[in-house]
């Protein structure tokens, strides 16, 4: 009984630091991005366009993807310019 219960908490830790803990970091990393965004920064979209930010409002933000031509998205929808998707 007490060998099934030290497995079963040894389970638990191994979920939470291989699996929880590094989610909630990157997810973290990503608002932190996300709130930091200014005007010149480069980006790329989770679609893969890539442009450099004009305007920043609340929750989306102006991209210049070439001259004379911008788009309203999403701050969500938005990498680091380099950063690829997926990687962690």
């Amino acid at each position: 009984m007490a060998s099934t219960l030290i497995f079963m908490l040894l389970l638990i830790v191994v979920f939470w630091l291989f699996f929880i803990r590094p989610q909630s970091k990157k997810a973290k990393e990503e608002q932190k991005f996300r709130d930091s965004l200014q005007k010149g920064d480069k980006v790329v979209t989770i679609g893969g366009f890539h442009g450099k930010v004009t305007e920043v409002k609340d929750t989306t933000v102006m991209i210049s993807l070439a001259p004379n031509m911008e788009v309203e998205v999403e701050k969500t929808a938005l990498v680091k310019d380099g950063a690829r998707v997926g990687q962690a």
